[in-house]
């Protein structure tokens, strides 16, 4: 084997890494993971090392060997894993000049082997902690060996920082918090005591060694800083409160304040010296810190640093600066507006003497920002740059933060935005009237008109009720008048143009005012009102919300075409049932009045997907009065029964318009699913149930004979059948009777995955909580019910497979039961009860088929859900003990002679213990059982010539 086998294997690997051949790469990687399979795998892999010529070979053996010790069943022995790791660091230090990647890899075994064995003792001696001791001949050799050395504890301090998903999380806090107690302040002095050194010697950092060493000591101390002190995984999205939680468990209150005075002088330092904040990660890291100095310490500690006037004035300027090259590292903006966004709202509650002078640094920072977007408006425009407005996240992300900001000295933030509203307005409305006006100079102030009303939106939405004044809400309400004047110029143009950007900001506004200003909570005295009132002639806000439904009214009419401001003008429907406006859309639902509902030929099927959320809304909005009101649904529907007619009378003729057919059918069926989305009570449902079926069920099932091949059409008629059979189980009691509606669903639940797994949902709903319901249906019903579980079986789908598992064992503990019941002589079960036990005596393959089933998955495949497998298969053997002792006996007698005894004793310890119930602790037992079982299975067939035949498990 030693000459053929390591040729043989490094060619593999070759192959692996190198061929462009799909089909060779994948024969090659069959190839190899036998080989990390067979049990001679680690004197194989030891034997790469040593004698393999390529460097895949030796990437290949470091591989298998991280697989090897990483492996929770069968695990390595102690000794064998301290030979590997004494062997692998010998390796290290006789090969400094090794690939790259293979280093790594070997590193990582190291690293692994020592995570995992952390508490693995021999004759009390903790063998896999002396990490510092086992790096030391490294770090006192060459300038290669050095950097191998750091690389060993910086891979180490990182792997046990990062939960491994393979072992227990409970296991992996204890190595975490144990590596931290014992080593990692040792290898963080290292590290530091290794960079001071390397400062005092005049590196050439332009040899690539000494670069790479430098490099790897700055990692090694980063990992140790970035390690995750308090036990939990966290990522940079809620890192804030990891810090402050660390830094409050490392310092008492002396030393915080020494810390935070070094962290401070640092800034300060940094600032004063920016030298390399022009590099970008720099430059993001920076501002991560300082957005750290306010979620760790409080706005008191901070004010009492010594420094701290000449410090938040340097941070102001150096924010000013920021925000106004808008196009320099925008990500790290966030962290410099979260900064500022905390150090304003803490402004109420800080109780220190000394002046936190917020009041002179807040306002330019809002200026800064303000003027910044509303200039740089112009540059997108000239230059053809990524718009920010079009990445709605980020904008949101930071209006939140200006919100605060911009309410701290609010006086000033309201005055600048009216100063710049109305200059920006009046330049607008001059443009317009012009006739010598460019288009490109009306996009530019329409660009300036929706940041204004973003923002006026976002600094309306900060308002925090304690902390308001009568003279704040009048504030207020000088930007509302404007916002709404601007609206009703740009209503007036919509006719002829429009700008999308603009109406969506507008949309953010109305809704930051309808959370602040409309509803129970809000005086109706509130000074806003009054100013509207005076300006506009609105008295309350039942006329300020008139005004937002003409505006939802007016979307409709003329950005119909439109989703993303159809979508959210939808969404912005509430509270609004009893206006006129409201009214008129639930008797004028049409194209006539809403042009996004008409068919034209211009329209594609995929555009219609906003009339499912206009019905979703419209039905919501009907729900409020409907109650039993059939006339009322009548009325409603009439539009759609009209459409239903249309295509009914369409499909009856042989020469018809198919596009327009389609189109008709598609937003028809868009619509009605909008609608029973809404309907989320029985009567209602029901009323829409009985008005769709039986009527127009055969138009539905027309269309997909017809169009079955264009997705466009079937995916929103499956939809809707979707909705309907899945919604909410008081629903489809009387659904399921319809076996017509069955017969819909039978040829489609393998081809549509998304509606087999709500198919199977219902099934594992209805089974479980309603099996005198189904024991009530008629025969083929149920029999319908039980071959689908048992198709489900065998699903590749896992959703569907364990909800199939869940489902039959429902059934099984309902059968059983009702058997319990009857040979203990108690009362007679209901009628119903009867009929259902009858089906199953007159059908007892079905049972014993799907016990075939689940005992061969469990024997032979890859079973991903044992555990799920696992709880019907006792019911479905107790109620099938003569049935499941021939399928034993033929799986026994299939076997090698020389096995069969063993496969028997596998059976016998299958059962072992097991009692005739299904009591929860009888269950838990016999699942232990199985995986056991499965386990001595396997192992008995592994070396078998001829295993069973799993189709005659399956007879």
């Amino acid at each position: 084997w030693l000459a053929s086998g390591l040729a043989q294997l490094e060619i593999l690997c070759k192959q692996l890494y190198e061929t462009t051949d799909t089909a060779v790469r994948h024969q090659a990687e069959k190839a190899l993971v036998e080989f990390t399979n067979s049990p001679d795998c680690l004197s194989k892999c030891q034997l790469l090392l040593e004698r393999g010529s390529s460097s895949y070979s030796q990437l290949l053996a470091a591989t298998c060997l991280s697989k090897l010790v990483s492996r929770t069943s069968n695990p390595l022995p102690l000794e064998q894993r301290i030979d590997i790791r004494n062997y692998v660091l010998n390796y290290l230090a006789t090969r400094p000049k090794l690939a790259a990647f293979v280093t790594q890899a070997l590193i990582q075994l190291y690293a692994r082997i020592t995570k995992l064995g952390w508490f693995d003792c021999q004759k009390d001696d903790y063998v896999f902690r002396n990490v510092i001791a086992d790096v030391t001949r490294f770090l006192q050799d060459s300038v290669e060996h050095c950097i191998i050395g750091v690389t060993i504890l910086s891979q180490l301090t990182n792997e046990i920082n990062q939960a491994d998903t393979t072992h227990p999380l409970t296991k992996h806090r204890k190595i975490a918090s144990s590596f931290r107690d014992s080593s990692l302040f040792d290898i963080f002095t290292l590290s530091c005591n290794l960079l001071k050194q390397a400062s005092g010697k005049n590196l050439n950092l332009n040899d690539e060694s000494q670069h790479g060493l430098l490099m790897q000591l700055l990692k090694l101390s980063y990992n140790c800083l970035n390690y995750d002190f308090i036990g939990t995984s966290t990522d940079e999205s809620s890192d804030d409160l990891c810090t402050a939680q660390e830094t409050r468990s490392l310092f008492n209150n002396a030393e915080r304040a020494k810390f935070l005075s070094h962290l401070v002088d640092g800034v300060k330092r940094i600032l004063a010296n920016p030298q390399c904040l022009p590099d970008p990660n720099n430059y993001h890291e920076f501002c991560r810190l300082l957005a750290r100095l306010k979620s760790n310490y409080q706005l008191g500690e901070l004010v009492k640093v010594e420094n701290y006037p000449e410090v938040i004035r340097l941070i102001a300027n150096f924010t000013v600066t920021s925000l106004q090259h808008w196009e320099f590292a925008p990500n790290s903006v966030h962290y410099l507006l979260s900064l500022w966004q905390r150090l304003a709202a803490s402004v109420p509650y800080v109780k220190a003497t000394e002046p936190h002078l917020l009041e002179t640094y807040t306002p330019e920072v809002t200026k800064a920002y303000i003027t910044s977007r509303l200039e740089s408006v112009h540059v997108i425009l000239r230059d053809g740059l990524e718009d920010p407005l079009d990445d709605a996240g980020l904008v949101q992300q930071q209006l939140d933060q200006l919100s605060t900001i911009g309410r701290c000295e609010y006086e000033k933030t309201c005055a600048l935005l009216v100063q710049l509203f109305d200059q920006a307005a009046q330049t607008y409305q001059e443009l317009l009237q012009s006739t010598n006006s460019s288009t490109a100079d009306i996009t530019v102030q329409e660009g300036r008109l929706t940041w204004l009303v973003y923002i006026i939106g976002a600094v309306i939405g900060g308002r925090v009720s304690f902390a308001s004044t009568d003279e704040q809400d009048a504030m207020d309400g000088e930007l509302v008048c404007r916002v709404l004047q601007l609206m009703n110029l740009t209503d007036s143009r919509l006719a002829q143009a429009g700008n999308e950007r603009l109406e969506l900001a507008m949309l953010s506004f109305f809704e930051q005012f309808r959370k602040i200003y409309i509803g129970d909570q809000v005086q109706k005295s509130s000074k806003l009102y009054r100013r509207l009132s005076e300006v506009l002639g609105l008295n309350d806000e039942t006329m300020v919300l008139s005004v937002f439904i003409g505006k939802i009214i007016t979307n409709l009419k003329y950005w119909g075409q439109c989703e993303p401001i159809t979508s959210k003008t939808l969404h912005s429907v509430r509270k609004l049932v009893k206006l006129s406006a409201v009214q008129f859309m639930l008797n004028n639902h049409t194209s006539e009045h809403f042009s996004f509902l008409g068919v034209n030929n211009q329209s594609n099927l995929s555009d219609m997907r906003c009339r499912t959320t206009f019905y979703t809304a419209l039905g919501r909005l009907l729900m409020v009065d409907l109650g039993e009101d059939e006339d009322q649904f009548e009325q409603f529907m009439l539009p759609l029964t009209a459409a239903f007619e249309a295509v009914a009378q369409m499909l009856s003729t042989n020469t018809f318009n198919e596009q327009e057919a389609k189109r008709t059918l598609v937003g028809l069926v868009r619509d009605l699913r909008g609608i029973a989305f809404a309907f989320n009570a029985k009567t209602s449902f029901m009323m829409l149930f009985d008005w769709i079926y039986p009527a127009y069920m055969p138009i539905l099932q027309r269309a997909i004979e017809l169009w079955y091949h264009d997705p466009a059409c079937t995916t929103p008629v499956l939809k809707l059948m979707a909705e309907l059979w899945t919604n909410k189980i008081l629903k489809v009691h009387d659904y399921l009777q319809h076996e017509n509606c069955l017969s819909f669903f039978s040829p489609l639940l393998q081809d549509y995955p998304k509606l087999s797994q709500s198919f199977y949902s219902l099934l594992e709903v209805l089974t479980q909580d309603h099996m005198n319901f189904i024991a009530s249906l008629e025969p083929h019903v149920v029999m319908y019910i039980l071959s689908s579980i048992s198709e489900g079986l065998t699903a590749l789908d896992t959703m569907v497979c364990t909800g199939c598992c869940s489902s039959l064992d429902h059934i099984v503990t309902y059968l059983f039961k009702q058997l319990s019941r009857s040979t203990k002589k108690r009362p007679a079960p209901m009628a119903t009860d009867d009929r259902f036990l009858h089906i199953m005596q007159q059908h007892p393959e079905m049972i014993q088929q799907m016990l075939s089933t689940v005992l061969n998955i469990i024997i032979f495949e890859d079973c991903r859900n044992q555990w799920s497998m696992s709880r019907p298969l006792l019911g479905l053997i107790l109620l099938n003990e003569k049935y499941f002792a021939d399928l034993r006996n033929s799986i026994v007698n299939s076997q090698p002679p020389e096995k069969q005894q063993a496969m028997h004793l596998c059976f016998e310890n299958l059962m072992e213990g097991i009692e005739r119930n299904l009591l929860t602790k009888n269950r838990d037992r016999f699942t232990q059982n199985l995986s056991v079982f499965r386990r001595e299975v396997n192992d008995s067939m592994k070396n078998s010539t001829y295993g069973v035949n799993s189709n005659d498990m399956m007879s």
